[in-house]
């Protein structure tokens, strides 16, 4: 990559600061938090800052990643270029690291799509029974959204994210400025939730999903004036305007509502905000709606971007041969509408099995985690192996910082294995196994197909 395809950019430091923090905001801090309370309790704010430390890590690296292999597939391209001593080698762990990622935003559209319909239920009474159905609707139209000219689907998103911090804001002013707020509910401040001492380190892989976005960076770099400076500044300031305002969610939330509530009452699990409204702010009878109205925002943010990442995966998968050549394919408007309807149709089908939601969220956050690791090693060898282009950007603290980030991740699923989260590990190796049942029979005798793709975009 020349000096010129990095320095000469047009996106400055706050643009970057803007797309990076708005892709971040999500679903996440309005069901999930409620599951990281529910299982660590108020030591859930420690587990959403570790969660944040390891995806401010990761941001870095895809963003340096992207750089030293400036192809479109991201999850796909690092891996089959850094890792193994062939090329079908690194085509096949590009393979089960966008296995992973594939299936770990599968799970993500599905569970925001299972509760666009909760919280419109609590929110408004007339939505009440219908939680499937909204799912459906939802899901089919973030298809037909992301089917159309990407802009527009972009204006979309902006106007959604400023509409949600502003009520994430209102949230967060009325629950310490109304006396709602108790601090005597942080007490004991570890052993409160339902895993334990331990929750708080169980619960950051699901915390992770939170700042998933980050990676945006990755296909921006080229884009970024002075990436070298730009780059870990803009990924770093949003980070922190991001975890202040999930810290201040959380905080404000764990002063209302407490993991035992929670556990007494286990339909308030994924709906923590609606659940501190509904119990300390009945004074404030207009919240439940605000709340109920950003978390159907938020959800939708999230279905939007994550249904267009993922499409893309698949196109890049398509192009290498893995995946049907139809799937590579895009619409007049530049889309991959049949990536995009692959996407679609796994997502209607999981949504309609709202009761396994604790499963579903476990198989995503191990989905994703496998995806991470796979990529902060394909850093540290991509660095053994390949020179860094001119003008590259190189991600700070050197090797620290993909061992702090690996170090980090593994720290966290230690004590949900012996706890238990055995079985889940197992339930995923097996899907794994599908993932490379399906890769070897769709890349055998393809030597001529595959082959020829792989040079063009790997």
């Amino acid at each position: 990559m020349s000096n010129n395809n990095n320095q000469g950019g047009s996106l400055g430091l706050w643009t970057c600061v803007a797309m990076i923090a708005g892709g971040m905001i999500g679903s996440s801090i309005f069901s999930l938090s409620g599951l990281t309370i529910y299982s660590a309790g108020p030591a859930a704010i420690i587990t959403w800052a570790i969660a944040a430390a390891i995806m401010l890590c990761y941001g870095l690296i895809c963003a340096e990643l992207s750089t030293r292999f400036p192809k479109s597939g991201g999850v796909f391209v690092f891996p089959s270029k850094a890792l193994g001593k062939t090329k079908e080698v690194g085509k096949f762990w590009g393979w089960v690291s966008t296995w992973g990622y594939i299936n770990a935003n599968i799970v993500a559209i599905s569970f925001a799509a299972i509760y666009v319909g909760t919280y419109l239920s609590v929110g408004f009474p007339i939505f009440e029974g219908k939680q499937i159905l909204l799912a459906i609707i939802s899901i089919l139209l973030i298809m037909i959204l992301n089917s159309i000219k990407f802009t527009l689907a972009g204006k979309v998103n902006n106007i959604l994210v400023l509409a949600m911090v502003a009520a994430m804001l209102i949230y967060i002013g009325v629950a310490f400025f109304s006396g709602a707020w108790d601090s005597s509910t942080l007490v004991p401040f570890f052993s409160q939730g339902a895993r334990g001492t331990s929750g708080f380190l169980q619960m950051v892989p699901t915390a992770m999903t939170g700042y998933g976005s980050i990676v945006a960076m990755a296909f921006m770099v080229s884009e970024v004036k002075n990436p070298n400076r730009n780059v870990p500044k803009s990924v770093l300031i949003a980070m922190c305007i991001v975890l202040c305002l999930y810290l201040g969610i959380i905080t404000a939330t764990v002063g209302m509502v407490s993991a035992s509530f929670l556990m007494e009452n286990p339909g308030m699990q994924y709906i923590p905000l609606y659940a501190a409204a509904f119990t300390k702010l009945a004074a404030y009878p207009w919240i439940s709606k605000v709340i109920s109205i950003a978390a159907v925002l938020a959800l939708y943010t999230t279905m939007l971007t994550v249904m267009s990442l993922t499409s893309r995966a698949i196109q890049a998968s398509a192009e290498q041969g893995i995946m049907p050549q139809k799937l590579a394919q895009n619409n007049k408007a530049g889309v991959p509408v049949y990536a995009t309807l692959t996407v679609t149709i796994p997502c209607l089908v999981i949504s309609c099995f709202p009761q396994f939601t604790e499963m579903i969220v476990s198989f995503g956050a191990l989905f994703a985690a496998v995806t991470i690791i796979i990529n902060i090693i394909s850093l540290i060898v991509a660095r053994k192996k390949f020179s860094l282009p001119d003008g590259a950007f190189k991600a700070p603290g050197g090797i620290a910082l993909p061992l702090i980030a690996l170090g980090l991740i593994i720290m966290c699923y230690i004590p949900d294995v012996f706890n238990g989260g055995w079985m889940i590990w197992a339930y995923s190796i097996a899907w794994y196994f599908v993932g490379i049942i399906f890769y070897k029979v769709r890349t055998k005798n393809q030597n001529t197909v595959g082959g020829k793709e792989y040079e063009k975009v790997g």
